[in-house]
């Protein structure tokens, strides 16, 4: 760190870049907090959890009982001891909930005053998050298995519903209505994300083993069906466009839109180029993915190589997202992680398993004191850019 802070005061590394170093050595150094824990009030395994993007304070999760909680977690970042207390929780037996379990919630992108849930009751519900009360409810045929809101849409406010009917349903919170409804998937949709960068943008995921990227301006059909052979045929393989050989139960943008990440259970990671619809093969090695319903990873944001949290059985996996490379396994949970949410300002991660605990990984501190080795050109670095002596004598000693 300190030679970062020489390069950033001699001009050799510009500003934009100690931020980034810094960000990642906190990424490279997470492990289970040693200095507090999330208070356990869940008794049922928990499928999703979000942190709102606000303040980046209030953690919100589900469970496979009906039971929503949500978290105070401003306590929790580099205290001494802490212990993050839940708030505010919603039970079965609390009016309007679901009657069974939440699959997905999700904080509304632009106001932590509304949240989302979706659940295998086959409904949607908007809350209050004041009042703990429904002000919404959209009804479908099939089982919801995951939902998301728009992060970057300022012209529509729209939610995308993937269903068990093979259906993708846009839910228009201004009109209370599903204003339009998505068909190419064959079987069941598992999976659906929308692009940062573009607000009309919708990948989807599902059963049929195929990723479809739609523009909800034009819901006839969709914009291309990922192919994991890139237009090649494989042998032995038919004529179908897959993106794996398995479910794909796992969709998620790079913070800057350009690439896509598909999980599948076919045991593999794939990275996509956005805008060609390519397989980049960049390879991440097998992973465990047993899951038949939503698996939720998370990505990284302002580091200098941007990287992907991956649920793996009872780990989860961090992988630099572009040369594929592990960068470490963090385990804790004693079974199968569901989710993962990543807190982008002070770099924690919350994940969630079935063993019905909720566990926060922080930067280990004094991994993070330890200096790197010397460089031994860092003195020449230093001279060659040191400013010349305005006081110096330059005239020449020829006559003496």
């Amino acid at each position: 760190m300190l030679q970062c802070l020489s390069n950033r005061e001699l001009g050799i590394d510009p500003a934009r870049y100690l931020p980034k170093i810094e960000k990642s050595r906190r990424i490279y150094a997470l492990s289970l907090s040693q200095t507090g824990d999330i208070e356990q009030v869940h008794n049922g395994g928990i499928n999703s959890i979000d942190i709102e993007d606000g303040e980046g304070r209030y953690l919100i999760s589900c469970s496979t009982n009906s039971k929503i909680v949500i978290h105070d977690t401003e306590v929790g970042y580099y205290k001494s001891r802490f212990k993050c207390e839940a708030v505010a929780k919603v039970t079965k037996t609390h009016k309007g909930n679901h009657r069974s379990s939440i699959e997905t919630v999700q904080w509304y992108p632009h106001d932590s005053g509304m949240f989302l849930t979706s659940s295998v009751d086959r409904t949607l519900k908007v809350w209050d998050t004041n009042a703990l009360q429904v002000v919404e409810t959209f009804n479908f045929e099939g089982i919801v298995y995951k939902h998301q809101a728009a992060k970057c849409a300022k012209r529509h406010s729209l939610v995308a519903a993937a269903n068990e009917d093979s259906r993708v349903y846009l839910c228009d919170l201004r009109t209370g209505s599903a204003s339009h409804i998505l068909r190419g998937h064959a079987t069941a949709v598992l999976s659906v994300s929308w692009s940062p960068l573009n607000q009309y943008l919708l990948a989807t995921g599902g059963r049929d083993n195929k990723v479809l990227l739609w523009d909800v301006r034009k819901a006839v059909s969709c914009l291309t069906a990922l192919d994991q052979h890139n237009g090649k045929e494989a042998s032995g393989s038919c004529n179908t466009r897959t993106a794996h050989n398995g479910h794909i139960n796992s969709i998620c943008f790079t913070s800057d839109g350009l690439n896509i990440l598909s999980y599948g259970t076919d045991n593999r990671l794939r990275l996509w180029d956005t805008f060609t619809g390519k397989n980049t093969l960049v390879n991440y090695g097998r992973l465990e993915n047993p899951s038949n319903k939503a698996i939720q990873c998370a990505t990284s944001e302002g580091n200098l190589s941007e990287v992907v949290f991956v649920p793996n059985l009872g780990s989860i996996n961090i992988y630099d997202i572009h040369s594929g490379k592990r960068i470490s396994s963090l385990v804790g949970h004693y079974n199968k992680v569901n989710c993962c949410s990543f807190q982008h300002d002070y770099q924690v991660l919350y994940s969630g398993s079935f063993d019905c605990h909720l566990l926060s990984w922080l930067p280990d501190m004094e991994r993070l004191k330890e200096e790197p080795k010397e460089d031994k050109s860092f003195d020449e670095k230093i001279k060659q850019a040191a400013p010349v002596d305005p006081y110096q004598d330059t005239w020449s000693s020829d006559e003496d």
